[in-house]
């Protein structure tokens, strides 16, 4: 196969250079290039092969040529001294961040008439864009879908194929409503959804937000994006809490951002670490994301971590983007405090939505706030509406229903206490995997989610992939590594615990003989 025909060929050459996968990231990086571990991982790892850009560059800080690597031309006697001819001769300016080398189409020869024949690629603007938690994994495990074979998949948030259905009174009042919803709604959302919003927000404490201040989406992960763009300049930093929901880190990537990790720490009950979120600020630092409840550690911040929080981003003049979609998927009698709710002398944007609290991911309903002082983010607002202008509306249907699901009664509260099924499909799981030997675990306070994690010394994980990969071939369960989530500590991943117990019974049961005897 191409791909495991690179790979095999990427490690050669490191190893005749004596280069290890960190010794290439900083070379890669002393040469202007923006190579990330996740996908010089999935390059090693056989997974993929890099882009045209991507391809060169490696092959000449490799010492070879691009034909050598994917196996087309040249031995490696012959390649590597005319590469290195080449670099002599031809020295090549670096790839920008949003170019390749030549501009020229790739062509190839159609076979029928012998003429050139055009060929596309992706934009590079996506070469450094991941989100795993829907990547290659999860690619084999549908293709062993197709092949009839049974996955148990716990790697994905989405309530409905797990039996969580919608509230009878949400489905009658989007019915009822369709006739009324078949043009477009205002860019910013139907009055009466973004009003039943504003009144949530004024009963979470959030100050000085208005009907106007708050924008629907078809989810919010769409404006998530939709903020990245009209914030971000290339080069701009903001800090994302490692590990993350990897969208923040896709979308602020993609809008030409530079992502910087702070900290959130295990041994502090999955924490953000304040001290290390100082270090990280640079005069180029815009702004910090906040997601609280944490996915995918389901950790709840308390409100004295939140103040510190705030008291950074105070001292330092940032904006806070908070993604709040679990605030009402908290368990154990705790409470959820807005972030926006503690800086009214800042600009907050709140993120929030249906989809998990009222299980309707499907319907894609979200929206956000914009809160504190607006006054210092004006042009940044003029950009949103903009963008939000841009595409129309997000889906009236769903717009419709918001405020009977915010202003009625809260059914999801019944799945969060004792006898309730998201409560004790924690509990179940929870403990499972602190009776696995060699495995360790943040009880969650919120949402479906827990973070294990696997002791290096008896398993020796080095690549969290390879792990959800051979987890996957030999017991048919589908999870989603601890990289996925822009956390860099090999050994942890990701599991679902939205499952009935007696499918969550087979999945632990099927994991913990699959560690009695793996090992990487």
């Amino acid at each position: 196969m191409p791909d495991q025909l690179f790979a095999t060929r990427l490690k050669q050459a490191m190893e005749t250079k004596g280069l290890k996968q960190v010794d290439l990231l900083t070379l890669a990086k002393n040469n202007g290039l923006k190579l990330g571990k996740s996908q010089l991982s999935q390059y090693v790892g056989g997974k993929t092969i890099p882009r045209e850009s991507m391809l060169c560059a490696l092959a000449g800080m490799l010492g070879t040529t691009p034909g050598w690597l994917l196996g087309t031309n040249e031995t490696a006697e012959q390649a590597q001294p005319q590469a290195q001819q080449q670099a002599q001769d031809n020295p090549q300016p670096q790839p920008t961040k949003h170019s390749r080398p030549s501009q020229q189409p790739q062509t190839e020869i159609e076979p029928s008439k012998g003429t050139p024949m055009r060929t596309f690629k992706k934009s590079s603007k996506l070469d450094n864009v991941l989100y795993d938690v829907r990547g290659p994994v999860l690619d084999e495990a549908n293709r062993m879908t197709d092949q009839g074979i049974h996955v148990l998949k716990l790697n994905i948030g989405n309530p409905a194929p797990f039996g969580f259905r919608t509230p009878d009174e949400v489905v009658k009042d989007m019915q009822d409503q369709l006739v009324d919803c078949e043009g477009y709604s205002e860019s910013r959302g139907l009055f009466s959804a973004r009003k039943a919003i504003m009144q949530y927000d004024q009963l979470k404490g959030i100050p000085n937000v208005d009907v106007e201040d708050i924008y629907t989406g078809n989810g919010a992960s769409e404006l998530i994006n939709l903020v990245m763009q009209a914030f971000l300049d290339d080069g701009d930093e903001i800090l994302i809490p490692s590990p993350d929901y990897p969208l923040w880190t896709a979308c602020a990537t993609l809008a030409g951002g530079n992502v910087v990790h702070y900290v959130c720490d295990e041994q502090q009950h999955w924490y953000p670490d304040i001290e290390d979120i100082r270090k990280k600020i640079t005069p180029r630092t815009k702004g910090i994301v906040i997601i609280n409840p944490n996915n995918p550690t389901g950790v709840l911040y308390p409100k004295e971590v939140l103040e510190q929080i705030v008291e950074v981003a105070r001292e330092n003049q940032l904006v806070i983007f908070s993604d709040e979609i679990y605030d009402r998927l908290v368990m154990d009698g705790q409470e959820h405090t807005s972030i926006a709710s503690l800086a009214p002398d800042l600009f907050c944007i709140t993120f929030n939505g249906l989809s998990k609290s009222h299980m309707i991911a499907g319907y894609r309903i979200g929206w956000m706030s914009l809160s504190g002082n607006k006054r210092i983010a004006h042009d940044v607002i003029e950009g949103i509406n903009m963008l939000s202008n841009m595409r129309l509306c997000s889906n009236v249907p769903a717009q419709s229903i918001v405020q009977t699901c915010l202003g009625g009664i809260q059914r999801s509260q019944g799945y969060l206490v004792p006898g309730g099924r998201i409560f004790e499909q924690r509990k179940y799981v929870y403990e499972r995997l602190c009776n696995m030997e060699g495995v360790s675990a943040v009880r969650p306070d919120a949402a479906f989610y827990i973070f294990p994690h696997l002791d290096p010394k008896k398993f020796n994980i080095t690549d969290d992939d390879q792990f959800a990969l051979d987890l996957l071939k030999d017991k048919h369960v589908l999870i989603v590594g601890g990289k996925g989530f822009n956390w860099t500590t090999p050994g942890y991943f990701r599991i679902v615990y939205l499952p009935r117990l007696h499918t969550l019974e087979e999945a632990m049961d099927s994991l913990e003989d699959f560690l009695s005897y793996y090992r990487q």
